[in-house]
């Protein structure tokens, strides 16, 4: 059965056919290990796991690289700004490197939680200078970049088309459009390729423009070419990548091979916190270690991505991941309840159901509509080992580790039932906005043992 899979560089789905027969070669842009990741990257990173299981179950093998951005990323996209990473280290008193090392390894952890399989090469930045090095070389030898005294710069009025993803008048283009950053630019929309390392900057390199560090977008395209080859099969991202980072990548590959290095791109919408934009000024901006303070496992929030396909955006409150938390916990239920029970099923039913889930990841990833068979599995009335063994199947693609169902049960806090009444009879005085009942009940509960917080999804409970 086909794949289709939607290019943004075509503005179309389309049957995906690797360039090396079984063989998908894969690059995804990775974290900048300056702070914690959120909910927000996670959502790209779920959406990258299920693609890559996608492409598994069909039957292929993966070459799949990901880099770890750990110098050269300013703090706009743009040319502007200091390296995030030198920022963080003056912030937090260590050495760049430490808190790459930290922020790094905090990244892999949540990764492991979701369940998200690792990538078979982690590329780190400052592992591949000398690579990056060369591909600048090539781009200044091809009469791509030139030199000014603050950077190297590529001349995108050298191209045939800039840009070639976002499909947007250049002058509307934001990637170093203001002027007034450097005015030895030939264009405003010039980006940097290579940056020249003030005096006090930490993380700089000898080359023939002195002592010098990478701009961001060219470490992407130095690594996808060294571990993949000129041109692979899949480039992935969020859609905030689309007009900057992955215009002026196939921009510099241009400028250095001639060829835009990927043969289909796929970007991921953003994630939205109430119905807005994440924002650390307005304080929603969640990490997995902050929904699982409160009740909500890693797992849980991957259930909760696949309510809406990954090229639409993605509204997260506190309810709706409560809402998959319990989802997840009757998933469960329902994998124990088939895998106990023997009664024999018709092969055919189950073909059936294997195809129409196949069908629908195989449409550009269509998680909800394989949500909708795998519940119909799931809730079906007759209990049978085989539906309990077709569930692990379409857990291949889900990545919620069903298998286990019975530790994550076992695990999850048995509210004693006196806990239960107390907290309906609390919500009922706030309903009646007896907050006097309502402290007191409160108070109660604390001194058994647990603390009940209100938010606007609801009350809350931890245990102390």
């Amino acid at each position: 059965m086909a794949i289709k899979l939607y290019n943004t560089l075509t503005k179309q789905k389309e049957d995906f056919v690797p360039l090396n027969r079984n063989e998908v070669r894969i690059y995804s842009c990775g974290p900048t290990v300056y702070s914690f990741a959120h909910i927000g990257n996670f959502r790209t990173y779920v959406f990258v796991d299920n693609l890559r299981r996608v492409l598994e179950y069909n039957g292929y093998t993966l070459k799949h690289v990901m880099n770890i951005t750990d110098v050269g990323h300013l703090e706009s996209d743009a040319d502007e700004g200091e390296d995030k990473m030198e920022k963080a280290a003056r912030k937090e008193n260590k050495s760049p490197y430490e808190i790459a090392k930290f922020y790094a390894e905090a990244f892999f952890n949540d990764m492991d939680k979701l369940n998200i399989e690792r990538p078979e090469i982690i590329a780190k930045a400052t592992e591949h200078i000398s690579d990056m090095l060369e591909f600048a070389k090539e781009i200044v030898k091809n009469g791509y970049g030139y030199e000014t005294s603050t950077a190297i710069y590529f001349d995108v009025s050298k191209l045939d088309k800039y840009p070639v993803l976002s499909n947007r008048n250049i002058e509307e283009q934001i990637a170093g459009a203001r002027v007034d950053v450097d005015p030895e630019k030939r264009n405003p929309y010039d980006f940097a390729i290579w940056i020249k390392a003030p005096e006090n900057h930490i993380m700089k390199w000898e080359s023939p423009w002195g002592l010098s560090y990478p701009g961001w977008h060219l470490e992407c395209s130095a690594m996808s070419r060294k571990y993949l080859g000129e041109v692979f099969d899949i480039h992935t991202g969020g859609v905030d990548h689309i007009p900057t980072h992955h215009e002026n990548e196939i921009a510099q590959s241009k400028g250095a091979f001639g060829k835009i290095p990927a043969k289909t791109w796929m970007h991921v919408e953003f994630l939205q916190v109430d119905g807005g934009k994440m924002s650390k000024s307005l304080g929603n901006v969640y990490t997995i270690t902050q929904l699982e303070e409160k009740g909500i496992e890693a797992l849980a929030y991957k259930l909760f991505c696949y309510t809406a396909h990954y090229r639409t955006k993605l509204n997260f409150t506190f309810e709706g991941a409560m809402a998959s938390q319990k989802a997840l916990n009757r998933l469960r239920e329902s994998y124990i309840k088939h895998l106990d029970v023997n009664e024999d099923i018709n092969e055919k039913i189950i073909e059936e159901y294997k195809e129409k889930f196949l069908e629908a990841v195989n449409d550009d990833l269509n998680l909800p509509l394989a949500m909708g068979i795998v519940w119909e599995v799931a809730r079906n009335e007759k209990k049978s080992k085989k539906f309990a063994e077709l569930l692990l199947d379409f857990d291949r693609i889900l990545g919620l580790d069903l298998k286990n169902s019975n530790r994550y049960l076992e695990k999850k806090m048995q509210i004693p039932e006196e806990i239960e009444e107390l907290l309906e009879k609390r919500k009922i005085a706030r309903e009646e906005k007896n907050w006097a009942l309502s402290d007191e009940i409160r108070d109660e509960i604390k001194q058994k043992g647990y603390i009940v917080k209100d938010t606007k999804e609801g009350m809350i409970l931890e245990k102390i």
